[in-house]
């Protein structure tokens, strides 16, 4: 069974009232729980790509892309869970693993269904809520995986412009 209903959602799926790149974050975490995720996308099988600035990397552990200088050039890593679904992360803080995805390639259940699914392996692993604002709105989350449902639920009624 689906977490979500396409057409439950499908406003918050919207590029013109959400942005194309809306912010997914997990905040409450460490060092380790970056690592966490980045073991989750090995074990996984993910395509990825870890770059710093243009360069390509093969990916490090988490600790030493954290302590990096505060003025280097911000580590990202693209993960594909899927054909045609990309997750970017960006390594600018331990506290909170922020994300981004493409409202333009999650269009329609199937894709919802594997956006679902993505939430729900990191919010298990890390034992911690995932969260999808608004493009550039940290803090009014739309929906997330909820830890204690074990799924991803809406967590507005409509987005309100």
């Amino acid at each position: 069974m689906a977490d979500l209903l396409w057409d439950d959602v499908s406003c918050f799926f919207d590029p013109d009232l959400m942005g194309a790149l809306p912010d997914v974050r997990v905040p409450g975490c460490s060092v380790e729980d970056w690592q966490a995720v980045l073991d989750l996308v090995e074990e996984r099988g993910w395509k990825c790509q870890y770059s710093e600035g243009e360069v390509v990397l093969a990916v490090p552990r988490a600790e030493a892309v954290l302590s990096r200088p505060a003025d280097a050039e911000c580590p990202t890593l693209r993960v594909w869970p899927t054909d045609g679904v990309l997750a970017i992360f960006r390594f600018v803080e331990a506290e909170v693993i922020d994300f981004d995805v493409d409202l333009r390639e999650l269009q329609g259940q199937e894709r919802l269904d594997v956006l679902c699914g993505f939430f729900r392996e990191i919010g298990r692993r890390l034992g911690k809520p995932v969260l999808k604002d608004p493009q550039g709105d940290h803090g009014r989350s739309v929906l997330g995986y909820d830890i204690e449902l074990g799924r991803v639920v809406p967590l507005a009624d409509r987005l309100v412009t």
